[in-house]
Parts: C-alpha cells; structure tokens; sequence
C-alpha cells in the first residue's frame, strides 16, 4: 500500500511530461500558422528573393 501512495506522490517525470506538451501544442500551433498562412509566406518569400536577385537592367550604376 506503501508503494502505491508513493507512486501517486512521486514528482520526478512531470516537468520532462509538461516539457513535452509545450512542445507538442508550439508544434501544433506552427502547423495550423504555416498552413493557414503557407501560399502568402511562400508568395512574400519569392517576392524578397526576386528583389534580391533581380535580373535586368541594374538602375544604381551610373
């Protein structure tokens, strides 16, 4: 019966199990972002890199 009370009390796995959900809901939680927001990210990415890499006539040199 001893054993038993212990095993209720024992606190030693909680933090690693609290860790472990915190982690589980950012991950969750960055799945529903990227998929709500994926095709306008993806846009905005293309866009920066366009601008980066931008081919033609290059207009700062005189």
């Amino acid at each position: 019966m001893n054993q038993v009370k212990r095993f209720f009390k024992e606190e030693e796995g909680q933090g690693m199990t609290e860790y472990g959900l915190i982690l589980g809901v950012i991950a969750i939680g960055a799945i529903v972002a990227f998929t709500a927001f994926g095709d306008s990210l993806i846009a905005k990415v293309n866009e920066v890199k366009d601008s980066v890499f931008k081919t033609g006539t290059d207009t700062t040199t005189p």
